[in-house]
């Protein structure tokens, strides 16, 4: 099997409004159209709906700032982040919403969480004690109780590795910011699904 695949090409495109000002990637010269233009939709769809989750809309004054990281561009599989940070008129201080979106760029296909594993593993259940042990080994403060990740817990893959994350206050105090919790394929290597992008990462050549 060749795993040896061109990265994608990535440019920025904006967004610029009054008081908001987004970049966001779009993936250019790939040998299917029908792809890349399935894939630049499910992008600026998420874009779309993290500015109208700002409140932009209804209050203009809001400001409003976007970028996104790509985290990996290998062997047939782009995994990136997409960050919107907003600022309402007044607040006391501004927020920071990150999501992930990964995908096959010789399909098109996006994955969710779920679609990584197996189906019969609970993949839930041994992501959330790795990331319970991360929480203790690491002293994250929390708000509560550890909940355990949620079945489409936020996540990119960046080399070798899952990144699961959460969002601000979803387990820890604001100032934490945001968790990033990063656990290596081989540690899950038992539960990955055959074919899917941390499969890919696993294999070495």
């Amino acid at each position: 099997m060749n795993f040896v695949k061109h990265p994608a090409q990535i440019m920025t495109k904006r967004i610029v409004a009054h008081n908001l000002t987004v970049n966001y990637p779009a993936v250019v010269g790939l040998p299917n159209p029908w792809v890349e233009q399935k894939i630049n939709y499910h992008i600026y769809a998420l874009v779309h709906k993290l500015i109208v989750d700002t409140g932009y809309f209804q209050y203009p004054s809001t400001t409003v700032d976007g970028w996104y990281e790509i985290k990996t561009n290998e062997r047939g599989i782009l995994s990136l982040t997409i960050a919107v940070y907003h600022y309402p008129y007044r607040a006391a201080h501004g927020t920071t919403v990150v999501k992930g979106l990964t995908f096959n760029i010789e399909t098109g296909k996006s994955y969710d969480l779920k679609d990584l594993f197996k189906p019969d593993s609970d993949y839930v259940k041994v992501i959330s004690e790795n990331v319970a042990a991360q929480i203790k080994r690491r002293d994250i403060p929390l708000l509560g109780d550890f909940p355990g990740i949620a079945p489409d817990q936020d996540y990119y893959i960046a080399d070798k590795s899952l990144v699961i994350f959460f969002q601000l206050y979803e387990i820890t105090p604001y100032v934490y910011g945001i968790p990033f919790f990063p656990i290596s394929v081989y540690d899950l290597q038992d539960i990955i699904r055959e074919g899917s992008p941390l499969d890919l990462m696993a294999i070495n050549y």
